[in-house]
């Protein structure tokens, strides 16, 4: 086991409901601003669903080209500026490192809906024969990771991890592996989504996922007892994870440190969780086992936290588990209660959300939160985040299909 390799983290990119890059959005969860509003994406009649965190005077061609632009699905265009800022920050450059052992792993839950809602549309108006040449590479869930790799000119491994709303953080468990085991150097691990469309929107309402609040402020409530389904949002992130002597001998500026990865199935429903938790706890479990840590080392965790009735109670369950009377101890917030649930970019966000708390020693808070669920009885940080003193963190994500992925994070110090 000694010879598995550090990974560290030195580039973090995102463009969120919050801001258009990492620090408009991570200081905008310093000031507990919640990234809900009015649904303007779709003007359907029919759908009663009035809010979602739409990125926000958001022009895609002041990030890229306009011809290229065109080239790209929304999802595409939204991973692609993550992790060109990820990139920037980490320092790295074209021709300084090996690019055959830098890889991509950037996933999504859904991929290009809406390429493939436009082209529907354009079938039925002008015959199936006319639909656009790209349609078919805009909207493959892969195409993102591709067009990374193209991008920044990464030859190793590029590939994209879906497993729905868990997607981004199996995306980074995998990539933490990768690099562990001496397989890659780099990896720009992310995650993208841009589903705020008719038929995305209609979709989850029709499964009764969705908040139906008019109040942004009453619409994303994880653990709240009046909580009645997530708000749909749209972004991206990207982390870049590096071996740390790879990091270390280029001079570069080490942001955190990810320790370990779970992953487990419940094999138990399409889209509801085991509502006794019990692999979602495994999961926690392993993550921490992976980690070479205790359970009551974790003192924060970023909750999965979708605001749906199931989902908050179970991960309670799952956590609870785990952590015995440590739970008590801990931390436990859903940023999403500020960002609304982007889905499968939802993971790489929250756990950069992570790094940056464990670096300033802050935690985020959990908005909305007025009337706690009985069964929800942990602390959530209600409605304002609070300085405190930890080491470790860990990310939790849960995705239709009966997915659960965590990944631990630590705090990094100079050695």
């Amino acid at each position: 086991m000694s010879n598995k390799r550090r990974v560290v983290i030195t580039g973090i990119g995102m463009l969120t409901p919050l801001g258009h890059d990492t620090e408009s959005s991570w200081q905008a969860i310093r000031r507990g601003e919640v990234g809900i509003a009015e649904l303007t994406h779709v003007q359907e009649e029919e759908l009663d669903i009035a809010l979602a965190a739409e990125l926000k005077d958001f022009k895609v061609t002041e990030y890229i080209e306009g011809r290229s632009a065109r080239r790209m699905d929304e999802v595409t265009q939204y991973g692609l500026i993550a992790a060109r800022e990820a990139f920037r920050q980490s320092g790295l450059q074209a021709g300084e490192f090996d690019s055959n052992r830098a890889g991509v792993i950037f996933s999504t839950g859904i991929g290009g809906i809406n390429t493939f809602e436009r082209e529907k549309q354009a079938g039925i108006e002008k015959g199936y024969n006319r639909v656009s040449p790209f349609f078919i590479p805009l909207t493959i869930a892969n195409m993102t990771a591709g067009t990374v790799a193209q991008d920044l000119g990464l030859h190793g491994l590029s590939t994209a991890v879906i497993t729905a709303c868990a997607a981004s953080t199996n995306g980074l468990g995998e990539a933490f592996h990768k690099i562990r085991d001496g397989y890659l150097d780099i990896v720009v691990a992310g995650g993208a989504e841009a589903a705020i469309t008719p038929m995305g929107v209609g979709g989850f309402s029709a499964m009764r996922a969705l908040s139906k609040s008019t109040d942004p402020k009453r619409a994303s409530i994880p653990f709240d007892a009046e909580r009645d389904g997530f708000v749909i949002g749209e972004g991206a992130g990207a982390l870049i994870l590096e071996d740390y002597d790879h990091a270390k001998k280029r001079g570069a500026e080490i942001l955190g440190e990810i320790l370990g990865y779970g992953s487990t199935s419940d094999a138990y429903h399409m889209t509801a969780p085991d509502p006794e938790g019990t692999q979602a706890a495994r999961c926690l479990q392993l993550a921490v086992e992976d980690a070479g840590i205790r359970p009551e080392n974790i003192g924060y965790i970023n909750a999965h936290g979708t605001s749906t009735e199931l989902n908050d109670i179970s991960e309670t369950n799952a956590i609870r588990k785990v952590f015995g009377d440590h739970a008590d101890q801990m931390k436990v917030s859903s940023t999403k209660s500020m960002t609304g649930h982007l889905l499968g970019a939802s993971g790489v966000v929250e756990a950069a959300f992570c790094v940056l708390g464990l670096k300033e020693q802050w935690v985020p808070p959990t908005m909305g939160l007025k009337k706690p669920d009985p069964d929800c009885d942990l602390d959530y940080v209600a409605n304002a985040g609070e300085d405190f003193s930890y080491d470790y963190a860990l990310k939790n994500s849960l995705g239709f299909g009966g997915h659960n992925a965590c990944i631990v994070l630590k705090r990094y110090l100079a050695d």
